[in-house]
């Protein structure tokens, strides 16, 4: 008579070593999972080569540099910003 041969019984004979291994390969896989997911989510919407936003004296002092407007608007507009 054969006792226990079959498929299930090899797994339930599995060491407690092999069924660890298992679950942290299973474990590892859905957080790999995850992190790509969020990874892929977030890569769209990310602000790496951008600074923080401006304030407007700050806009102002670029526009003076970059020759946009004279000193005496840029003198008028600071006096109205602060």
């Amino acid at each position: 008579m054969m006792h226990g041969n079959g498929m299930i019984n090899g797994w339930m004979t599995m060491g407690p070593l092999m069924w660890i291994f298992m679950i942290l390969f299973w474990g590892l896989a859905i957080f790999g999972l995850i992190c790509a997911v969020r990874w892929m989510a977030g890569h769209g919407t990310s602000n790496e080569g951008e600074s923080s936003p401006q304030t407007p004296l700050e806009i102002l002092k670029a526009r003076y540099a970059k020759g946009e407007i004279d000193r005496d608007q840029f003198e008028r507009i600071k006096k109205d910003l602060e």
